[in-house]
């Protein structure tokens, strides 16, 4: 199992969510929680635990995967962000091994679960052998919003359209990207009235999502990125957006 150069991944990978309940042999379990040892985190300050469970320890899902990561953190400042930043490496490591991925926000691990740890359960991602066709097969089979409507950057579209293409809940891309070349500052919109009861969990850990795509596509063209905080960046630029981070490229 391959884990190099994931930035390729972005353009191809959608969220599948029809499986072949037999479960992946042994020896490629194993490589998947290898590989869950090395994922990178946004905030180095952060305890994480993420743990591959069966579907007999789900509750609540419709359509049923015969894998799951639960991921579970310490619960402080940034750390739906640094959820979704982590668990997309995994999303797109799936999707380069031919292996079928989802993020899942409704089902839950059961209680036995849940108490296995001594961190907050934040959310699943359900993986396994797809029943549908794996990839994409151009971009246009995305339905995402255009550019134009989550930035006002110009001449950065080979990076803010990896981060167009991220995965959200319900599709909603609820983010929005200012700044220049040397730097990237991302927000998250003002939740709609079926979303907000919890948007608090899930818009913050699609940033986290569409920020770990800006920092491989800037990767993948040859740049150094670092993520940071700025307070010069905290003046929103419309009503309803809320600043979460900044991506600093050189």
């Amino acid at each position: 199992m391959e884990n190099n150069d994931l930035y390729p991944m972005i353009f191809r990978r959608k969220s599948i969510r029809t499986y072949d309940m037999a479960p992946l042999n042994e020896k490629i379990l194993q490589k998947i929680s290898d590989s869950l040892h090395t994922l990178h985190p946004m905030c180095d300050d952060i305890k994480t635990e993420f743990t591959i469970i069966s579907h007999n320890q789900i509750r609540r899902a419709r359509k049923k995967a015969p894998h799951y990561i639960a991921a579970f953190s310490e619960k402080k400042a940034h750390y739906l962000t640094n959820i979704g930043f982590m668990l997309q490496q995994m999303d797109l490591f799936f999707s380069a091994n031919e292996i079928g991925s989802c993020w899942k926000g409704i089902p839950q691990p059961t209680k036995k679960v849940k108490e296995n740890s001594n961190l907050e359960f934040v959310i699943l991602m359900a993986f396994g052998n797809t029943k549908e066709t794996l990839h994409r097969m151009n971009v246009s089979e995305f339905n995402r919003k255009p550019l134009s409507k989550i930035t006002d950057i110009t001449g950065m579209k080979e990076l803010l359209d990896a981060a167009r293409l991220a995965p959200s809940s319900t599709n909603c891309q609820a983010w929005y990207f200012t700044g220049n070349e040397t730097m990237i500052h991302a927000y998250i919109g003002k939740p709609g009235i079926l979303r907000r009861l919890f948007a608090t969990t899930t818009l913050q850990i699609d940033i986290g999502i569409a920020l770990y795509h800006l920092k491989i596509a800037a990767e993948h063209f040859g740049k150094k990125a670092t993520i940071s905080y700025s307070p010069t960046a905290q003046t929103a630029p419309s009503k309803g957006h809320t600043y979460i981070a900044t991506l600093n490229i050189s």
